[in-house]
């Protein structure tokens, strides 16, 4: 009788929590986005150990680390999964009202804060079947690693230079004004381009390891620097922070807008010359053909176009 092979043992519950397990970095984590009890995941997880010969999970401080080579089966998983997962939807057209499919969205929150709220509205009624993930753009995620890998369909956001090895469209542009409080100095006399820079300026943490942000960016290409007194992750708390104090926050004048209408504050143009924001999304290679992928990133576009 022949042998079993190890690879005879694998099915693709296997590969999907292995997959989970790696990304999350915790089982708990894992569990919970695989909709499964966490006793459940520890089991396939030691199938996983003894399969691969290796523990894939080990402790470090007080959490979880992926090996060396569980990190080198990050990318085949999600190649695996994403594989299966087209194998029989994108042989057909996507039907966005039978689909069950998981759309998985990565999105800063500095964008017209009307812009997410719509595109999950649109997504539950268009696509009533469909789950929908939203995660944020933080300082620590790598977006590029988390498209390739499959951990995300679409990124929003805006950047100076895009990345040239992801695709991307352009969704809207949104001209730059600054947020102050209606008892800031400015909002009554003005203001000089060298007072804008010394004033005291909130700014969002970098959405990527190096990042200075595009206002930053357009500031040291005209060698200016202005002075950022705080950091926040949180965009949607500094317009409040903005109204109890002497901040300037420096965005989007749509975003602006939507808060400029619900507290004390004062939108007022900014005295040094910047480049409009520029939004996009940005997708991989490896969904650019997805029936599915196109699908949401042509929702995205309209959404846009009504904003």
């Amino acid at each position: 009788m022949r042998e079993t092979t190890p690879f005879e043992k694998i099915d693709l519950h296997l590969i999907r929590v292995l997959h989970t397990v790696i990304a999350e970095r915790s089982v708990s984590r894992a569990a919970v986005r695989l909709g499964m009890h966490q006793p459940a995941v520890s089991t396939a997880l030691k199938r996983l150990r003894l399969l691969a010969g290796d523990p894939i999970l080990v402790r470090s401080g007080s959490g979880m680390q992926p090996t060396d080579a569980a990190l080198r089966m990050l990318a085949p998983t999600a190649a695996i999964l994403q594989a299966a997962e087209s194998l029989f939807t994108d042989a057909r057209a996507f039907d966005p009202r039978s689909s069950t499919r998981s759309f998985r969205i990565a999105a800063s929150d500095y964008l017209d804060p009307m812009f997410l709220p719509s595109v999950v509205a649109y997504l539950k009624r268009e696509a009533p079947l469909c789950s929908v993930e939203i995660m944020a753009l933080s300082h620590d995620s790598n977006y590029a690693e988390q498209l390739a890998h499959g951990l995300v369909d679409v990124v929003i956001g805006n950047w100076p230079q895009p990345p040239a090895d992801l695709r991307m469209a352009q969704l809207f542009a949104d001209d730059v004004v600054c947020l102050v409080s209606k008892n800031h100095p400015a909002a009554r006399r003005g203001w000089s381009a060298q007072e804008w820079l010394e004033a005291e300026h909130i700014a969002p943490m970098p959405t990527h390891p190096g990042a200075k942000g595009v206002v930053d960016d357009a500031l040291e290409a005209q060698g200016m620097r202005r002075h950022i007194a705080v950091r926040c992750a949180h965009f949607g708390l500094m317009p409040q922070m903005v109204a109890s104090s002497l901040l300037v926050l420096t965005t989007g004048r749509q975003f602006c807008e939507r808060y400029a209408a619900q507290l004390s504050l004062e939108i007022l143009p900014c005295p040094v010359a910047l480049p409009a924001m520029t939004y996009y999304q940005l997708w991989h290679d490896r969904t650019h053909h997805s029936s599915a992928g196109l699908w949401l990133r042509e929702a995205f576009k309209n959404i846009a176009l009504k904003l």
